[in-house]
């Protein structure tokens, strides 16, 4: 298997030959905008794709299929319902799949816990997108499992580390976890997505998983950088499997 991580909480899974699109956030430098309940101005996304509207057309057509975690913005912008197929295989969970094909996509793979796709066992997981009001208020998200021939990725998306992200570790055994890092923090309210703190909580809890930090310096509310992370992966001498991707980044997931 095959990780690429395009931007933010968008990336790029190949499955032996099979290439899943996960949370698409295809549009331009700023054009999100400002984030709602932060007091910044900066406009999102703060960065590009790390290629040009060519080559990301050209990347698009080899897409088989799209997974979405949640609605949010960054993770499914206006700019990936205009430009994607319509006719492309939309794998999410039931509760956001209405809303999807209200969008205009015909082929959308509603999982509720399980599912059978071209020889690759799909799992929905569970997420908790922050505490208290701020986390009734991002609604209800949820992860990916990926398995296939005994190897699978764990694909959290935006939660915080609770006691539920420890037991669908316990379920899938996955080898590979990706984490949104970051500390996403609004206005008010505690992080709704993992801090650093969050991330070497996962590392301890799974000593034989790699783990794989995304989310990082593309949205404004984020309150942790790649450098902060990585001071923190070295404080606890988790380098040799704790990793910081760079956007446009590949890595090769061995099992």
């Amino acid at each position: 298997m095959k990780l690429q991580l395009w931007r933010n909480a968008t990336l790029l899974l190949n499955i032996d030959g099979i290439s899943i699109l996960v949370d698409p956030m295809l549009g331009e430098k700023g054009s999100m905008g400002k984030m709602p309940m932060t007091e910044n101005e900066l406009l999102n996304p703060l960065v590009d794709l790390p290629f040009n509207k060519e080559e990301l057309s050209n990347r698009l057509k080899e897409i088989d299929a799209v997974a979405v975690t949640h609605l949010h913005p960054d993770h499914w912008d206006s700019e990936a319902v205009r430009l994607l197929d319509k006719n492309i295989p939309i794998i999410c969970s039931d509760v956001i799949s209405d809303h999807i094909a209200a969008q205009g996509f015909t082929n959308i793979i509603a999982v509720n816990n399980k599912i059978q796709w071209e020889n690759i066992e799909i799992s929905t997981t569970k997420g908790r997108h922050g505490t208290g009001e701020i986390g009734e208020k991002m609604g209800i998200v949820n992860g990916f499992v990926f398995k296939k021939d005994n190897k699978s990725v764990y694909i959290a998306g935006d939660t915080i580390w609770y006691d539920e992200i420890a037991a669908e570790i316990d379920k899938h055994q996955p080898q590979h976890i990706i984490v949104a890092g970051g500390a996403a923090t609004f206005s008010v309210g505690d992080p709704i997505i993992m801090t650093s703190e969050d991330i070497v909580k996962v590392c301890e809890y799974t000593p034989e998983s790699a783990v794989w930090v995304t989310h990082l310096e593309a949205v404004s509310h984020c309150r942790e950088d790649r450098k902060y992370i990585k001071e923190k992966i070295k404080e606890n001498r988790l380098e040799k499997r704790c990793f910081v991707l760079d956007d446009g980044e590949e890595a090769e997931l061995y099992f």
